[in-house]
């Protein structure tokens, strides 16, 4: 076994931490310039792209704590920009959906951020992003499978 010191993978985790540390600074500077915060696009950017969703759903699909997310609702609810409608399916969970003013401002943000991030990926041939994407997609999978909530459902049927 290899002792910590000398484990190889060392320096891809601390490069891999900082990417995501430089990527989560300038992407969250530009999306502060639009007038929202990360959590508020990241809700805004999921409704605009696949419609409406249960809290769950949109918990599942954006990078949002549930614990963060109910407040997050909230102010953008107070802004005009979602509703949530009791859901057909379940009495007991709600259907959260763009208003007019979320999907306008959605057609506005989203690709004036997708804009502002395309000149960083420009100089990476479509075969280096193919490449990327399934490294990083295999390493999440990696991590996904070893973790702890995958384990407690195996030892707790």
């Amino acid at each position: 076994m290899t002792s910590m010191s000398g484990s190889r993978f060392l320096p891809m985790i601390r490069e891999l931490a900082q990417c995501f540390q430089a990527f989560e600074s300038y992407s969250a500077a530009h999306i502060r310039s639009l007038g929202l915060t990360p959590p508020q696009f990241d809700i805004i950017a999921t409704l605009g792209n696949q419609r409406d969703m249960s809290c769950k759903e949109l918990a599942e699909q954006t990078l949002i704590t549930k614990g963060t997310l109910t407040g997050v609702l909230d102010r953008l609810a107070a802004k005009g920009l979602l509703s949530r409608l009791p859901s057909p399916v379940d009495g007991r969970s709600w259907i959260v959906r763009l208003t007019a003013a979320g999907q306008a401002l959605f057609e506005d943000v989203f690709p004036a951020h997708v804009a502002h991030l395309q000149p960083i990926f420009e100089s990476y041939s479509d075969a280096e992003l193919d490449a990327l994407r399934t490294q990083f997609a295999r390493l999440r999978h990696a991590f996904g499978e070893n973790s702890p909530d995958n384990h407690q459902e195996e030892n707790h049927p």
